[in-house]
């Protein structure tokens, strides 16, 4: 089962143009392919983002997609450039300062996009990003 399956990740857009200025101005990607009914796809870290329009963009309030990253301090002052403002949290068990939470060595960032989706940006372990990138080569093997 599965032996010839692709997964993609799905990010809802209430408006597709919005959307794509987005995704090119701030992420600097420009679809990879986009068909008739206006779904778009993205790749980003290896990985299929399918963005499509829905009037239920932003409902969710929980982490829709995860970046991970070697060096987050690089990638948040970057993608601060580009006007990305970061979630400050304060939670049981989760509490960002400057829009960072150290998570038992791992440290995170999340912001939303131009759909209110919660995007993430980690930088693991070096140990979880060796494990990653092991487990990525041994599904594309």
């Amino acid at each position: 089962m599965f032996e010839n399956l692709m997964a993609t990740a799905v990010l809802p857009a209430a408006d597709l143009d919005r959307a794509k200025r987005w995704w090119h101005d701030v992420l600097g990607r420009d679809p990879v392919y986009s068909g008739e009914s206006g779904d778009t796809f993205y790749e980003i870290g290896g990985t299929v983002v399918l963005v499509y329009q829905t009037n239920y963009a932003g409902t969710a309030k929980n982490t829709a997609l995860n970046l991970a990253t070697d060096n987050l301090d690089r990638d948040m002052t970057e993608l601060r450039t580009h006007g990305v403002v970061f979630h400050d949290y304060d939670l049981p068990g989760l509490k960002t300062e400057d829009g960072v939470a150290d998570m038992d060595g791992m440290r995170g960032a999340w912001f939303s996009d131009s759909e209110d989706n919660i995007i993430a940006i980690s930088q693991p372990t070096p140990e979880m990003m060796e494990m990653a990138k092991k487990m990525r080569a041994g599904a594309a093997g």
